[in-house]
């Protein structure tokens, strides 16, 4: 059992069984959580909706670990959810593009503010590629190879 809400749970081979016949149960549609007394209460939307989530990755083989969205992120945490270099992600923090505050001599991000981050920046590449798609249907070379003048075709 992890220690702390941030430490990664996977799904223990012994557990995949009732994890399948649970993630059914919750599929199909409201559930109840009973307490120790029998007394029952329907789960709200929110908490339904995320444990079904939870269930399916879980059951696909990954890890789950939950988050608060105020949570300090170091500089090397965020980096590594980026997929991006410490430094890298450094200047964009020095350059304004993620907020971030000072904890001694240390920079910290909140994940809320890493999140909008990531948000943003994958919202500019989907409409760069769509753009580029776009250009290219115009130009009639989307289906196209188009070579180097001094290559050959094969």
């Amino acid at each position: 059992m992890p220690s702390s809400i941030n430490e990664p749970v996977a799904l223990p081979a012994t557990e995949e069984a009732q994890m399948a016949e649970l993630r059914r149960l919750v599929q199909q549609g409201s559930a109840k959580l009973v307490g120790p007394d029998g007394q029952q209460i329907e789960l709200p939307a929110t908490v339904h909706d995320l444990l079904l989530s939870i269930l399916k990755n879980l059951q696909a083989g990954k890890a789950i670990s939950i988050v608060p969205e105020h949570q300090q992120l170091t500089t090397q945490r965020a980096a590594n959810l980026l997929g991006m270099s410490r430094p890298f992600l450094v200047g964009l923090l020095e350059n304004g593009e993620i907020p971030f505050h000072m904890v001694g001599s240390h920079r910290r991000i909140y994940l809320k503010d890493l999140l909008a981050y990531k948000h943003r920046r994958d919202n500019a590449r989907h409409e760069a590629i769509d753009r580029l798609a776009k250009t290219q249907l115009e130009d009639g070379t989307y289906d196209k190879v188009i070579l180097p003048e001094d290559a050959e075709d094969e």
